[in-house]
């Protein structure tokens, strides 16, 4: 059996028709049948939204046979296969395809290149076309093996032959199809053969009216040479002038028609050349000033500052996934209202729920971007919590792209226009697309980073704590003091970085007295002057020890902080004796914070100091040993961490 009456087999679940062919049933339906739901009709054919609107998306014959018989029965229309055959080639409809069908200037060459223009439509079928005549062309259509069409799509074909002429302005062509697969044959064929423009036919006329003349003139001598020459002679010859002039006229008009057309259709390349061009520009300096943060907060704050104040979009927000897949979580934005950022931040998806199906969901786990054009078209296909999110956000369109790393979901971009009237299209999507795999391999590699640093501060914690856990009594001594440096440090303002390396500092700052004896660390009783001297080495122990280290950029600092510790302002300090400005800032600051530490902790020889008494000696100490900025910087500190 042929066409319809065959069996389906898995043939019908392989993708064979390109989202064009159903976007451009949409268009039709959207300006000639308003009244028929596009979410339940694309619903019930195993379709969704944004598939549609990517154009590299393909269907398969089950999808195709369940979105027309649907809308058969919504529409009402039974041959609206053929309608929308005849809809594919105009300007809202076709797209890209239309400048290149009219390149082909006449129906001739469109007819004979018919199978190159349906490949990039179909995979179905093979078409064979060829010249049989003048304004006459056959076509010939085989489906693949194990393809199973049906009716209606050779309907549509034949729809898709009368436009190829009509988008030349000529007349809706005449098809005969003497074989059809639907009614016993082996293949669909079809004869299509059209008249010529209009232009054509009034030279055709002028023609004949000239061939007419001259018979008309020999017998008018003969039988009345007056008459002739007054009458007949002038009022033929203006015949054939008028007939040649508009004729002439109309192919003029035809001619500027077709001139505009391509015009018309040449700007829109143009256009969209210059947009994919300033698209790569935008990507690339994305790319370029992405690369230049390191921590994954500054990245979406340079995120959200380009996409609001470089793009042409009213909002947008950047969601990111938990280390455990679990969740999807706001992290930054632009554009929305204060209730709405208030919403966001408590706003997660589940990612580990199998029935979540909203956009973003969905954008994440198939890895592809999804572009809404109307939030109402899919209220059926979201779950309430996503819809009710949609309405809540003031949605009506979105694009919302996954942040992809090797393979790995990290997130989502998305982005809509609530004020500006520009629809968002395939080229929003490109351009987002293109910019999000620079922010997943920005945000992968902080991460790195952040991972790096926080076992980097591992090591140095572990390196801390084997010095203290041979005395209970110094436990946390490290921390502590570290703690103070930080808290002293942003009272001063100094940069994070500097910051940062100094709290590394703090924390091993004594590691050298791993390298002192236990009778004389933990010596209950007042130290000898030789026991001191020992306790003294530490310092250039420190160094020797953190110097096997490779430490990079600021942190190359740490070995010499950390011996200068010691040193005083007056130059009686140890391990070098050096003073004023030939002590780091750094060691001066964890001079400060070890030396108040180390007072008001309890110790084998002596109690631990009241915080008054601290203090006082402290301040006395300052210009001596201390330096006042450093001193006062940490007293403010430290009266507001007792707040």
């Amino acid at each position: 059996m042929k066409g319809d009456t065959m069996e389906p087999t898995k043939k019908d679940n392989i993708p064979l028709y390109n989202s064009r062919i159903i976007d451009t049933f949409l268009k039709l339906i959207k300006i000639k049948y308003s009244y028929v739901n596009i979410g339940e009709l694309l619903s019930y054919a195993k379709m969704e939204p944004h598939q549609v609107d990517d154009e590299g998306h393909w269907f398969t014959q089950e999808q195709i046979n369940l979105f027309y018989d649907k809308l058969e029965k919504l529409s009402g229309n039974k041959h609206i296969a053929r309608e929308a055959g005849r809809f594919s080639v105009s300007p809202d409809a076709l797209g890209v395809m239309r400048p290149y069908i009219l390149g082909l200037v006449g129906p001739e060459m469109a007819y004979e290149k018919a199978g190159k223009i349906a490949s990039n439509l179909t995979k179905s079928s093979i078409y064979e076309s060829r010249l049989i005549a003048p304004n006459k062309v056959e076509i010939i259509v085989t489906p693949r093996e194990g393809v199973h069409e049906k009716l209606f799509q050779c309907e549509n074909r034949m729809g898709y032959m009368e436009s190829l002429a009509m988008i030349f302005n000529y007349n809706l062509p005449k098809i005969e199809h003497p074989e059809c697969l639907f009614k016993g044959g082996n293949v669909c064929h079809y004869i299509v053969s059209w008249e010529g423009s209009r232009a054509m036919y009034w030279k055709k006329m002028g023609r004949i009216a000239a061939l007419l003349f001259f018979p008309l003139l020999i017998g008018g001598v003969f039988f009345n040479p007056h008459l002739t020459f007054t009458t007949i002679l002038p009022v033929s010859l203006s015949g054939i002038l008028f007939l040649n002039w508009y004729a002439a006229n109309i192919e003029g008009l035809e001619l500027r028609a077709a001139i505009e057309n391509l015009k018309g259709t040449g700007d829109k390349l143009l256009d969209q050349i210059n947009m994919n061009y300033n698209n790569v520009l935008t990507i690339n300096e994305v790319g370029q000033a992405l690369s230049k943060q390191i921590d994954t907060n500054n990245i979406l704050e340079e995120v959200v500052h380009i996409l609001e104040n470089r793009l042409d979009y009213d909002r947008g927000m950047v969601f990111l996934a938990d280390r455990d897949k679990t969740r999807l979580s706001y992290q930054a934005g632009f554009g929305y209202t204060y209730e709405q950022f208030t919403m966001l931040k408590t706003t997660e998806f589940h990612l580990d729920n199998p029935a979540s199906k909203g956009a973003f969901i969905v954008s994440f786990r198939e890895q592809r971007p999804v572009m809404i054009g109307d939030v109402e078209d899919i209220e059926g296909s979201l779950s309430p919590h996503s819809f009710e999110f949609a309405k809540r956000m003031g949605a009506k369109s979105f694009i919302c792209c996954p942040i992809i790393y090797e393979g790995e979901s990290l997130g989502v971009l998305v982005v809509d226009n609530v004020k500006k009237k520009r629809p968002l299209s395939q080229s929003d999507v490109n351009l987002i697309m293109g910019m999000t795999p620079e922010i997943g391999i920005s945000i992968h590699n902080a991460r790195l980073i952040d991972g790096a640093i926080s076992q980097f501060k591992s090591v140095i914690q572990v390196l801390a704590a084997s010095v203290e856990a041979r005395d209970p009594l110094t436990a946390g001594h490290s921390e502590k003091v570290a703690e103070y440096v930080v808290g002293i440090c942003k009272e001063m303002e100094l940069p994070a970085d500097y910051t940062e390396m100094l709290q590394v500092a703090a924390l091993i700052h004594d590691y050298g007295k791993i390298g002192i004896d236990d009778n004389i660390l933990k010596k209950p009783g007042s130290l000898t002057p030789d026991e001191m001297d020992i306790i003294r080495t530490h310092a250039d122990k420190t160094k020797k020890i953190l110097d096997r280290m490779d430490f990079k950029g600021i942190y190359r600092e740490i070995p010499e902080i950390t011996r200068s510790h010691h040193e005083k302002l007056d130059g009686s300090g140890y391990p070098r004796g050096i003073k004023e400005e030939e002590i780091p800032l750094g060691a001066k600051i964890i001079s400060v914070a070890d030396f108040f530490e180390a007072i008001t902790a309890k110790r084998h020889y002596r109690e631990p100091m009241l915080l008054k008494d601290a203090f006082e000696l402290l301040f006395d100490k300052v210009g001596s040993s201390f330096d006042s900025k450093v001193v006062e910087a940490f007293a403010s500190y430290y009266k507001k961490r007792g707040k």
